[in-house]
């Protein structure tokens, strides 16, 4: 015979059964819920592997270059500027020594003698050989031949031709006078001297008068004494 007790402890154990959470399906009865540690059949797929590609050993060392020239590049530019540095400093260096010789070997300032006998000689020879008289045109040519050697004889020719063969004709009479003379080297036995001159021009067949200025360059040997002009630069 149930007894009152045994009835309620029937109807709890029934009602707990039915609150119960159902099992899973395809689950069996008893056995153990499934865990995240266990894998599903997606995860238990071959996994593709990939497999890196090898570097060639050029493609391995450029980087490696890049970073050397990059590092290296401040350096070289660093020797560079020295190197520009010393060879400044050696032609600088060298423009002063060959001034300080050139100043040395020229003695147009510091021979005050050599200097005033060099311009009066050069004054008087500029003065005659470009000064021409159809009177008397053997004056010239003697001065031409008194004052004139190596190359300046030729060049003295080429630059009196005009006034030659038109003086008798025109009854030509040129005038040189030196205004200023200025020894631009002295060195020796040789010398340069700058020499600026104003010209008087007459025509004995018109009576015309014309005046020019001239400038010229000539260069100088002493020879026995006496200096003769070697060379002319008129400039043109």
């Amino acid at each position: 015979m149930t007894t009152t007790r045994q009835l309620v402890n029937h109807r709890r154990r029934v009602a707990a059964a039915t609150t119960a959470t159902p099992p899973a399906p395809g689950s069996t009865p008893g056995s153990a819920p499934a865990t995240d540690a266990e894998e599903s059949p997606r995860s238990r797929a071959p996994r593709r592997v990939t497999t890196p590609k090898p570097v060639a050993p050029e493609d391995e060392a450029r980087p490696r270059r890049r970073l050397l020239t990059r590092r290296s590049l401040p350096g070289v530019l660093g020797l560079a500027t020295v190197l520009l540095g010393a060879v400044a400093a050696w032609s600088g260096v060298s423009a002063h020594s060959l001034d300080a010789d050139a100043s040395r070997s020229n003695t147009a300032l510091s021979d005050a003698a050599g200097t005033s006998q060099v311009s009066g000689q050069l004054t008087s020879a500029v003065n005659a050989l470009f000064s021409y008289s159809y009177v008397s045109p053997a004056t010239t040519q003697a001065a031409a031949a008194k004052d004139l050697t190596g190359a300046a004889v030729k060049q003295y020719a080429t630059l009196l031709a005009p006034v030659r063969s038109v003086a008798a004709k025109e009854k030509l009479v040129l005038t040189t006078t030196v205004t200023n003379a200025g020894v631009e080297l002295l060195h020796g036995d040789t010398a340069r001297v700058l020499v600026y001159a104003d010209q008087r021009s007459t025509r004995g067949d018109t009576g015309a008068t014309t005046y020019g200025a001239a400038m010229l360059a000539v260069d100088a040997v002493r020879q026995g004494g006496t200096w003769r002009i070697s060379g002319i630069d008129t400039y043109s």
